[in-house]
């Protein structure tokens, strides 16, 4: 594993907890000696995570498309700043960049995105480890969801499982360079088709 890319909130949220655990993730990254992938932003949880890298002279890689350059105030001290037309653009080149995904408390791009990387798992797509930090309980709601999901029926437990959850950074770390993701060839039961 060499990077990690974080999905995160344009917005720095309502409790300074979420800026403590960018902080705290930036810190277990260049602890490892692992570089960041981000949305791009100077802003929110999104540039709290990037200055706090560039600070411990870590790598810093911003993804942004040129339309949210100035919405999302492009971050323009990156190790690298990657513009791009789209953010279908965006997310194919966070992914490719990335030996593994972690989402920060965040709104719905952050889910968005989050979804999308988890569903590539599930496909066979990527065999990446995908996790949330759950600070503070943030995600205690989807994480019901998904388990709700997963018992009825709509989810496998295997790639339910596949979702690794953290309240702490190092811990959530230590968890991906366990990852090991199920056999997804034999995904659909033909007995269903």
């Amino acid at each position: 594993m060499k990077r990690v890319c974080v999905f995160a909130g344009s917005a720095a949220g309502e409790r300074a907890a979420y800026a403590g655990a960018a902080e705290a993730l930036a810190e277990a990254l260049l602890g490892r000696g692992l570089g960041l992938v981000f949305g791009g932003g100077r802003v929110g949880l999104m540039g709290v995570l990037a200055d706090r890298m560039l600070a411990g002279g870590g790598e810093a890689i911003g993804v942004i498309p040129a339309a949210l350059m100035e919405r999302e105030l492009g971050h323009r001290g990156v190790t690298e700043l990657r513009v791009v037309s789209s953010m279908h653009e965006r997310k194919a080149a966070m992914a490719e960049l990335s030996d593994g995904f972690i989402a920060l408390p965040g709104g719905i791009g952050t889910l968005e995105e989050l979804f999308e990387v988890f569903t590539w798992g599930v496909l066979g797509i990527h065999a990446k480890p995908v996790g949330l930090l759950n600070v503070e309980g943030y995600y205690d709601p989807l994480i019901a969801f998904l388990d709700r999901s997963a018992k009825e029926g709509f989810l496998r437990s295997t790639f339910r499982e596949m979702l690794v959850e953290g309240t702490e950074p190092a811990g959530l770390l230590d968890r991906f360079e366990r990852y090991r993701p199920p056999e997804t060839a034999k995904w659909i039961d033909r007995s269903e088709v």
